[in-house]
């Protein structure tokens, strides 16, 4: 696919990765639709993005408001082709802590909106790239999810983070299998320490010190570092079935 070709729903896409990918995918030429909620944000960048963007303010945890989104998503752009699944919490807790046990609804709840809500995502967008007539190589469509090198070395207090985003990794080759007789594509980004909201929130010596951490370069990822990678899926057809570290060779210390 190219990337001025795209019909793209990104979710999170409001802010940090996801309003990334946005941003790429329209100075590129394609279209897109955020799914975001919140609304103030959303309906504030899809203004600044032009005419090519859009907005549909929508809980990912709800099958309901995830299905007429993409449903509205594929009315407004004649189709979809691109989903970007960058919707996500990262609330640490520990297991047992000051507090007591972590409550059980605090890991379904993580779970909840980063694990089942990219599925829910997904398996509607595929629904629509169905139905889009395969180009020269028999391609329809193609998904990225959002994992996290957590997935691969959580860290203490990261225990319902780890798993959902443990989960995410999990579907990648299964979904793609599964995908690969429509000619839709998956691949899951795996970012290490990206200067996200989250991360942006904290004051500006914790930033660079956490920057340092990584072995090079030394600093935290950029966003668009993100929507490049998110670029190269859409344009190169092999890329399929994998995730992909993206995290300038960082392996997280337990703390």
């Amino acid at each position: 696919m190219k990337i001025q070709d795209t019909r793209a729903i990104i979710t999170g896409g409001a802010s940090g990765l996801g309003l990334a990918v946005a941003e790429d995918v329209i100075a590129g030429g394609g279209r897109v639709v955020m799914l975001d909620v919140n609304e103030a944000a959303g309906k504030e960048q899809a203004q600044r993005l032009g005419a090519g963007a859009s907005f549909i303010a929508t809980d990912v945890t709800s099958e309901a408001a995830v299905d007429a989104a993409v449903t509205g998503a594929a009315q407004a752009m004649g189709g979809i082709n691109l989903a970007v699944n960058c919707a996500g919490v990262g609330w640490p807790k520990r297991m047992v802590g000051k507090d007591g046990p972590m409550p059980g609804d605090f890991f379904r709840k993580v779970v909840e909106i980063n694990l089942v809500g990219t599925l829910l995502v997904c398996k509607a967008a595929a629904a629509e790239m169905q139905k889009n007539p395969p180009n020269a190589d028999g391609e329809r469509g193609a998904i990225v999810m959002t994992a996290s090198v957590a997935a691969f070395d959580g860290q203490i207090g990261q225990v319902a983070y780890a798993a959902s985003k443990g989960g995410v990794v999990g579907m990648t080759l299964p979904m793609a299998r599964e995908l690969a007789a429509f000619g839709i594509r998956v691949v899951t980004i795996a970012p290490g320490l990206f200067l996200t909201p989250m991360m942006a929130s904290l004051p500006a010596e914790a930033q660079e010190s956490l920057g340092r951490q990584v072995p090079f370069p030394p600093r935290l990822g950029r966003p668009p570092e993100y929507a490049v990678l998110v670029r190269q899926v859409v344009e190169n057809p092999m890329l399929n079935g994998e995730t992909i570290r993206l995290d300038g060779a960082i392996r997280m210390a337990p703390r």
